[in-house]
């Protein structure tokens, strides 16, 4: 009688999830990321989507952290430039190349009201990474630099953090027939 009580709720759990597919996907990846410049460093997390274009970048969706003693308030729109910065547009695109962002790079915003544009410049020789800061009051176009604006060369590094593996349909019909090759096995046995 136990061996079909257990039968059963592990050919229910098997069955309920061959119906139901996977249980909880993963549909973002979060990221440690840091970089350091002459008088600046900043670091946080970024989430992105879980799966990269064919060129191996994720779509950057948020990111947290600070920059020197700011706090960083907001990733900006994708798409869109840093004020002061125009018209250099953002794609928010990080990889696990060695490159790990393109030269339009990702944008964020600070709690002292000021932008930021995190990039790597491959047109340049030697290429390398690099931050523009810009500060208000902001004058519309890259050329036109205040005097607290800047644009600096420095080191980029970003992970993804490692996230357990969601409890897929296959690993339910696993579970369900090891109980069912169990109940099996202990039948047998209680008839030899």
């Amino acid at each position: 009688m136990k061996n079909i009580i257990a039968l059963s709720i592990t050919v229910l759990t098997a069955t309920s999830g061959l119906v139901f597919g996977k249980i909880e996907t993963a549909s973002a990846l979060t990221w440690n990321w840091s970089y350091s410049v002459t008088g600046v460093d900043a670091s946080g997390t970024l989430t992105t989507n879980d799966t990269p274009d064919d060129l191996g970048f994720y779509q950057i969706t948020g990111i947290t952290g600070t920059r020197n003693n700011e706090t960083i308030t907001g990733l900006e729109a994708t798409g869109t430039s840093i004020p002061g910065n125009e018209p250099f547009e953002l794609d928010n695109l990080i990889s696990l190349n060695p490159e790990q962002l393109t030269s339009d790079g990702f944008g964020y915003s600070t709690s002292g009201g000021n932008f930021v544009n995190v990039f790597f410049a491959s047109f340049l020789e030697p290429p390398g990474y690099f931050e523009i800061f810009s500060a208000p009051p902001f004058v519309p176009g890259f050329e036109n630099f205040g005097p607290e604006d800047s644009e600096l060369p420095g080191t980029f590094t970003a992970a993804p953090i490692s996230v357990p593996e969601p409890i897929s349909t296959l690993s339910l019909f696993a579970l369900g027939t090891f109980g069912v090759g169990s109940a099996i096995l202990g039948k047998k046995k209680q008839k030899l």
